[in-house]
């Protein structure tokens, strides 16, 4: 049966969040957004895939899936993925190498190994050479505006629920302030439970040493984005000089990024999103660069899709449980075992969105096909 792709579904969805949530340097959020590709093979089949925001330029991406990638995927072999990477990176290269293009074809990439795993009958954890479907999990809240007894609340219920991990966003604007929420939540959860703090590269490269060194009393599990992503050798420095482990990736959407992080900022972790760094074929791509480098590979955000990807990897370390709960409208909701993350065991990405839960939400909606 044919694999040509006949059709192109671009959705975007704008998802009110029942609390507003605020980290150091992004501002508030109200909604985050889901942009959705699904794409028709010409034997009928489907695959969907996505990326999200925290609620601010899904119609962006949106329409630049269906202006500049649908067209020319139209007519394209599915099961080609590699040549549609490559063929979308140099497509959109002058206009944007990272940014919104990253997260348009990181969307599309998603959906082309949606549709693979469906065609050969297999969970993503297990079409990419896993062999358990179970990855270490924390819970990351984006927690900066809440009071401290907020705070505390809240990571009690990710105790209840099991979780062996939490991470809280310091960026207040003292640091007293900050090391009397992290000094609270040590306390609470106890020498066991790993712990890590979130700066949202908020602070200077001074302020992040001398924050890094106050937390190093803590045994903190790592300091993420202490500082701008771009500053390669002051992480490297901010590590030499404060002895604290470090981690990032988020905000690197292209493989250079990632190989200038590795080769020059000394970090501990990486945390590439499928989201926004080309999809599964790139995160797979930043994976096997974290082993050559010896560092463990985990994930930000997205945590119905990540779980599959941090649990196929043998150096796979901590997959993100995030604040934006994208699988609460997926029907293969991710669960948490004995403190694990595990992911599904159904074909494809592990994530099938609920389209009758998220339509109230629907903002965009465009369909490309072949010429008739």
């Amino acid at each position: 049966m044919s694999t040509l792709i006949r059709d192109v579904d671009v959705r975007n969805y704008r998802v009110p969040l029942p609390k507003v949530l605020c980290d150091a340097k992004h501002g508030t959020h109200t909604h985050f957004e889901i942009v959705t590709v699904t794409v028709r093979l010409a034997d009928g089949s489907t695959g969907t895939g996505y990326t999200y925001t925290g609620g601010r330029g899904g119609q962006s991406i949106a329409t630049l899936i269906e202006l500049d990638l649908a067209p020319g995927l139209v007519g394209k072999d599915a099961a080609d993925i590699e040549g549609i990477y490559d063929w979308m990176e140099w497509h959109l290269h002058y206009v944007g190498r990272g940014g919104i293009v990253a997260f348009a074809t990181s969307a599309v990439d998603i959906a082309l190994w949606d549709a693979k795993a469906k065609r050969e009958g297999l969970p993503l954890w297990k079409l990419v050479g896993g062999d358990s479907p179970e990855c270490n999990a924390y819970y990351g809240g984006i927690d900066l505006a809440y009071t401290l007894d907020e705070l505390v609340d809240s990571i009690k219920q990710r105790l209840d629920l099991g979780f062996q991990g939490v991470k809280i966003k310091v960026g207040q604007p003292t640091l007293a302030q900050d090391l009397e929420r992290v000094e609270a939540i040590r306390n609470l959860v106890g020498p066991d439970i790993r712990f890590m703090v979130d700066a949202n590269y908020s602070m200077s490269v001074e302020g992040a040493i001398e924050a890094a060194k106050a937390f190093r009393a803590y045994d903190l599990m790592w300091f993420e984005e202490p500082t701008l992503p771009d500053l390669y050798h002051a992480y490297a420095r901010i590590g030499r000089e404060s002895g604290m482990p470090l981690a990032m990736g988020e905000n690197l959407h292209t493989l250079h990024e990632f190989g200038y992080a590795f080769e020059q900022a000394n970090l501990s972790f990486i945390q590439p999103d499928a989201s926004n760094c080309g999809g599964i074929t790139s995160w797979l791509r930043v994976a096997e660069m974290s082993k050559a480098h010896d560092i463990p590979v985990c994930s930000h955000g997205m945590h119905e899709l990540h779980v599959s990807l941090v649990a196929s990897q043998p150096h796979g370390g901590w997959m993100e449980w995030h604040s934006f709960p994208i699988d609460e409208y997926s029907t293969l909701p991710i669960t948490l075992r004995d403190g694990k993350a595990v992911a599904s065991d159904e074909p494809g990405i592990g994530v099938a969105f609920d389209w009758k839960k998220l339509k109230p939400y629907l903002a965009s909606q465009k369909v490309i096909s072949e010429p008739s």
